[in-house]
């Protein structure tokens, strides 16, 4: 599993939702990760001769495959990346950020070549402890003749064990205000008619607005820079206990859903 995927999944996670006045999004929120329903959208990766490239990744990534930190641009969560060829079927990679490790993947690709078991830890957007989980890829497209097995097109099939750090959220609206944490140390505080508020704790996002978009839904969008990285349309169920959300990457072009539930 390739860092933007892990990286990706994690802000997918993590990103927060908007709350009404009556404040039917008050609470904290845990994502069922039995619901989630991941990008269709492969993502395309590519290890021969000793070099590794992730083509869909943005930007994309093309390094020596030698077990040794090379630096990457234009990533705000990572500034170098190390890929180890454990064997034949597995891949380990470590990525840093100004020296230290941010996360790790161990993906291991099944003897047939169309599936794949990853494992993941990462702190790359977090402010305490490490998000960990594991999870399935399944294959799409294979790889060019004579390339590694974890060469070509692959989607995430399954995520499991998901550390609740990663997966929980609570808000609280007061005055037209939406307070948003996470125990990862995202947090931000905006007006709930669209105005552009600051958002903290992630490299990838530095502004966020929340709006709402009918009696029990809202839409947030995230940017970095000005630039709009993703949406996320979120409702609340009439009980109040269950929220679904859709998530739309910009960057990538790809969309997630998923359901959490109030606690």
């Amino acid at each position: 599993m390739n860092k933007p995927l892990s990286a990706g999944l994690c802000l997918l996670l993590l990103c927060p939702l908007g709350a009404m006045a009556d404040g039917p999004f008050d609470g904290t929120w845990k994502i069922d990760m039995s619901k989630v329903q991941m990008p269709k959208k492969p993502d395309v990766l590519v290890l021969k001769d000793g070099m590794y490239a992730c083509k869909t990744c943005v930007p994309p990534v093309s390094i020596k495959a030698d077990g040794q930190d090379h630096p990457i641009t234009g990533h705000p969560y990572l500034d170098s990346i190390a890929i180890e060829v454990v064997d034949a079927h597995t891949v380990k990679e470590t990525d840093k950020k100004g020296g230290k490790v941010v996360a790790t993947t161990t993906t291991t690709v099944a003897p047939d070549g169309k599936a794949a078991h990853f494992e993941f830890s990462d702190s790359s957007n977090t402010n305490g402890a490490p998000v960990t989980g594991n999870g399935e890829l399944k294959q799409v497209a294979a790889g060019p003749a004579g390339s590694h097995a974890i060469s070509g097109s692959w989607v995430t099939a399954t995520i499991a064990n998901m550390s609740d750090n990663g997966t929980e959220l609570t808000y609280k609206e007061e005055g037209g205000v939406l307070d948003m944490t996470t125990p990862t140390g995202q947090s931000y505080a905006a007006k709930l008619d669209g105005t552009e508020a600051p958002y903290k704790g992630d490299p990838g996002i530095n502004s966020v607005t929340v709006k709402q978009a009918g009696k029990l839904s809202m839409v947030e969008t995230d940017k970095r820079g000005g630039k709009v990285v993703g949406v996320l349309t979120s409702t609340v169920s009439a009980d109040g206990k269950h929220m679904s959300m859709i998530f739309d990457d910009k960057l990538r072009n790809r969309t997630m859903s998923f359901v959490a539930v109030k606690q």
